[in-house]
C-alpha cells in the first residue's frame, strides 16, 4: 500500500445529477482513495445562476454510488447547520457509507450563500469562533446517538488561519486541507505541527491534505517534501479525467 493517497473533489455546479453521478462511479473505479464535493449554494465560478446541488443530499447518494472510497464535503460549512443536526447527519451517512464519511468543516466564506439563504455572515472571526464552539458539540453528539457511528469518523478542518483555524485542527481534526504554492502550504503545515506539539498532540496523527493546482501534478515533489501525503484534485464538468489518472499512477509508483 502506497504512503500517499489520492483524492477528487468533484464540484457540484453547471453539470446535471445525472453526469454527476456517472463521474463518481466512474472516478471510483479509477482507484482513489477520497471522493468529495462541496458545500455550497451557488456555483463558485462560470454562469452564477446555473445549475448547482446541495451538498450533504448529495453527499449521500455519493455513499450509495460507492463501495470503496471515503466520502465527504471539501469542506461543510459549520454557519449552515446546528452542530447537533451535523452531527447526526454525518453518522446517519457514515451507516449509509458502510463508514466511509469524512466529516470535513470550515467555518464558511461564500457571502452569496450567507445573504441568499437567511444566514448571518458576521465576521470571519465570528465565524470561526462559532467553529469552535461546534466541533465539540459535534463530537459529542456523536457519543449520545443511537446507533453510534460505525468507526470513530475522521475530522477534516480546511483552512490556514495561523492562530485559530490551525490550534482548532491541533485540537480536533484527524485530517487538514488547505491549498498551495507549496511554499505558503508547507509554511502553514509547519504551524499547525508547532500547534500540536504545544497542546501535546502527535502531529503525525494528522493527515496533510493539499488541493494541488491541475498545473502541479507533473511535479508533486514539492509538496511531499512540505510534509503532504494525500492529495486532492478539484474537477468541474464536463469532466477531464486525465489528470485523476496521472494522480493515481502517481501514487502507484511511489511504493
Amino acid at each position: 500500500m502506497s504512503r500517499f493517497r489520492v483524492g477528487v473533489q468533484l464540484h457540484p455546479q453547471q453539470t446535471s445529477y445525472a453526469a454527476f453521478a456517472e463521474a463518481v462511479k466512474h472516478i471510483e473505479d479509477l482507484g482513489v482513495d477520497t471522493i468529495w464535493n462541496w458545500d455550497h449554494f451557488y456555483p463558485l465560478y462560470g454562469e452564477k445562476d446555473g445549475p448547482h446541488f446541495e451538498g450533504w443530499t448529495l453527499l449521500t447518494a455519493m455513499a450509495t454510488l460507492t463501495s470503496r472510497a471515503e466520502v465527504g464535503c471539501l469542506v461543510t460549512c459549520n454557519s449552515y447547520r446546528n452542530p447537533n443536526l451535523l452531527a447526526d447527519m454525518a453518522r446517519t451517512v457514515d451507516h449509509i457509507s458502510a463508514g466511509r464519511l469524512i466529516l470535513g468543516i470550515g467555518s464558511g466564506w461564500f457571502e452569496r450563500d450567507y445573504a441568499e439563504y437567511g444566514y448571518d455572515f458576521g465576521t470571519a472571526p465570528g465565524r470561526l469562533k462559532d467553529l469552535g464552539a461546534s466541533l465539540p458539540v459535534i463530537v459529542e453528539r456523536w457519543g449520545k446517538l443511537n446507533p453510534p457511528p460505525t468507526r470513530k469518523i475522521p475530522i477534516m478542518i480546511g483552512g490556514g488561519g495561523e492562530k485559530v483555524t490551525l490550534k482548532l485542527t491541533a485540537q480536533y481534526a484527524d485530517q487538514w486541507n488547505s491549498f498551495g504554492p507549496p511554499e505558503k502550504w508547507g509554511h502553514k503545515n509547519q504551524v499547525l505541527t508547532d500547534w500540536c506539539n504545544r497542546i501535546g498532540r502527535d502531529p503525525a496523527a494528522i493527515e496533510r491534505t493539499v488541493c494541488p493546482n491541475a498545473s502541479e501534478l507533473g511535479d508533486l515533489d514539492a509538496y511531499v517534501a512540505a510534509g503532504a501525503t494525500h492529495f486532492i484534485l478539484g474537477l468541474g464538468a464536463p469532466w477531464n479525467l486525465d489528470g485523476v489518472k496521472k494522480l493515481v499512477a502517481w501514487r502507484d509508483a511511489q511504493g
